[in-house]
């Protein structure tokens, strides 16, 4: 389940493994994002992602859990619910 866990700095929190994890959107998140989709650009990061896959969305998790400071996990082995993750990404 996901909810915010700070609200001024719109942190998310997903259940990864049973333990909670911060998410964040940072400047550095977004940048890893852009290099990942190779997008020259927000607006092009955005079309993009207007309807991302399950890969994508891998990928974004591990850049936002990067944002919010949180260690590396495997996120392609990790008990994860993909509605939870789509909802904590939004």
């Amino acid at each position: 389940m996901s909810g915010l866990a700070n609200r001024a700095r719109g942190d998310a929190i997903l259940h990864v493994d049973g333990a909670p994890r911060r998410l964040r959107l940072t400047l550095g998140a977004l940048a890893e994002l852009e290099t990942a989709f190779q997008a020259p650009s927000l607006e092009a990061l955005e079309a993009r992602l207007a309807r991302p896959s399950a890969g994508d969305l891998l990928v974004i998790l591990e850049a936002l859990l990067a944002g919010a400071g949180e260690p590396a996990i495997d996120l392609r082995a990790a008990a994860l619910d993909p509605a939870d993750a789509a909802r904590a990404v939004a």
